[in-house]
């Protein structure tokens, strides 16, 4: 009976052994496992995943190259998992068949959605909703987040307005801010944001608004060098300013019509130089002339409005040339009958006379005269005289005429056009007398006064004051006026400033 009992024990422990054991694999032939896991569409490694096999063998993690391994795989067919918080968990069958085989596999691993949340909505910060007279810069700032910290955010910011169709598309922003430049007076515009985190559809912002200033009246234009080109700056009398014009362009000269309610300059167009027209906020360019504005430096020509604003006077060599603001009619006025060229001309505020200035192919041998609209002098201010000549501009009663004159009567051989000792003078039509304001005004030496223009109420005159060097710094002054002519104040205006206009 004891010998029975021990067999049967046999048995069933041999059972129970071999029911243990079902589920173990071969161990006498044992090949190799090698991996990568990677997110699928970049391919980018993933790191700690967790890779284990049924039936089991070992369980491994993937480097920081995403690369794997298992050795000592026994011969058979397995099911791999691929495993990681935040992502799907990933299957891929492997057979590995003989003996030292090595067996390659790569896990490409979906981003599980189901464990990620989405940012919040963005808020909009500034300009506050509905802002009003906000500058032609604003800084457009928001906030976003995200619960899961290692998402990436990206914002996509769109900017419509109400004055056109023109949309601003931004895309791809990390930070969450953005300049926007360049905007117009009086319009509103119209902005929202969305973020995205790659993984979840891209959330919207409310829509926001806000609005711009509007055009301000300002009466003072001039001229500013920046990064090698003429701009036009628009300012008020306590400086406030805005930039009229494009950097990309050389834009100088600026001439304001009241009645036309347009400023007027030149600008170069493929070698050429243009007269164009736009609106005072620097709106609707519009260019006038076909025939362009031609003479010894263009930057030192001048042109002129009528009055009414309905039409222009330009020079091209020795030519004087008129036309309507529109383009049209263009009309030839006058002829130099010596063939010098015409560098300048000013129109009287009565459309009667037109002062000009004429001048060689250097810049010398200046003249300036006043002709009817028939051609005819009628007046002369200066001829036969050596040094550099300008800065014409009629008094509102046509009986002063504004011009500049080098009185070290230096005539530069190198082509600069430099000028020593360059004064502004006042010459009576009625009298036949000049006035050196310059001289009244006590200029400082080693200076030169250019570009004058008389204030609207010819009080004041405006001009530009610099050193002879050619080098330094040009400045924006006025001189103040009185029945005496004498002892006269100097006002700085405009830093870094040159070719004035006042209307």
């Amino acid at each position: 009976m004891k010998t029975l009992i021990q067999f049967i024990s046999i048995i069933i422990f041999s059972v129970c052994l071999f029911s243990c054991n079902e589920d173990l694999v071969d161990q006498a032939q044992t090949g190799m496992l090698k991996g990568k896991v990677v997110k699928r569409g970049t391919n980018e490694p993933i790191p700690n995943v967790k890779i284990f096999t049924a039936p089991t063998t070992q369980t491994v993690f993937s480097g920081k190259d995403g690369s794997f391994e298992i050795p000592n795989m026994p011969v058979g067919n397995y099911s791999v998992k691929a495993e990681l918080s935040g992502y799907l968990t990933n299957f891929q069958a492997v057979n590995v068949q003989n003996q030292n085989q090595v067996v390659t596999v790569v896990f490409e691993m979906d981003d599980d959605t189901s464990l990620n949340s989405p940012p919040t909505t963005p808020l909009l910060l500034s300009p506050i909703d509905n802002a009003v007279n906000q500058p032609l810069n604003v800084e457009l700032t928001w906030s976003a987040t995200d619960p899961d910290t290692a998402d990436v955010m990206k914002y996509s910011l769109t900017i419509k307005n109400n004055l056109d169709t023109n949309v601003i598309q931004v895309n791809d922003l990390t930070a969450k801010h953005y300049s926007l430049s360049n905007l117009k007076f009086g319009v509103s515009y119209f902005w929202q944001v969305s973020v995205s985190d790659g993984i979840h559809p891209p959330v919207l912002s409310a829509i926001g608004k806000f609005t711009t200033n509007t055009v301000p009246s300002n009466r003072y234009h001039y001229v500013q060098k920046q990064n090698g080109n003429l701009v036009i700056v628009s300012s008020d009398a306590s400086g406030n300013n805005f930039q009229f014009t494009n950097s990309s362009y050389n834009s100088w000269r600026p001439r304001k019509n009241n009645n036309a309610g347009l400023i007027a300059f030149m600008r170069t167009e493929g070698g050429n130089t243009h007269l164009y027209t736009a609106n005072p906020d620097g709106s609707n360019l519009f260019k006038v002339t076909t025939v362009p504005v031609a003479g010894f430096n263009n930057f030192e020509m001048d042109f002129s409005w009528s009055t009414n604003g309905q039409s222009l006077i330009y020079s091209n060599f020795n030519k004087l040339y008129k036309i309507n603001k529109d383009g049209s009619g263009l009309t030839l006025l006058y002829t130099t009958p010596d063939g010098s060229m015409i560098s300048e001309c000013d129109w009287s505020y009565d459309g009667s006379k037109i002062a000009l200035k004429t001048n060689d192919f250097n810049g010398y041998n200046a003249k300036i005269y006043v002709v009817d609209l028939l051609g005819n002098v009628v007046k002369t201010i200066l001829t036969g005289v050596s040094g550099a000549a300008g800065g014409l501009n009629f008094s509102v009663d046509g009986q002063l005429l504004l011009y500049t004159k080098d009185i070290s009567a230096y005539q530069d051989g190198s082509g600069n056009y430099r000028q020593l000792d360059s004064r502004i003078f006042i010459y009576n039509l009625t009298t036949n007398t000049n006035y050196d304001v310059s001289a009244e005004s006590d200029k400082p030496l080693g200076t030169n006064d250019l570009d004058p223009r008389f204030s609207p109420n010819n009080a004041q005159i405006i001009f530009m004051n610099t050193s002879n060097d050619n080098v330094s710094q040009k400045n924006v002054m006025t001189i103040d006026l009185n029945s005496a002519m004498t002892d006269l104040v100097r006002t700085a205006l405009f830093s870094n400033a040159e070719m004035p206009d006042y209307e």
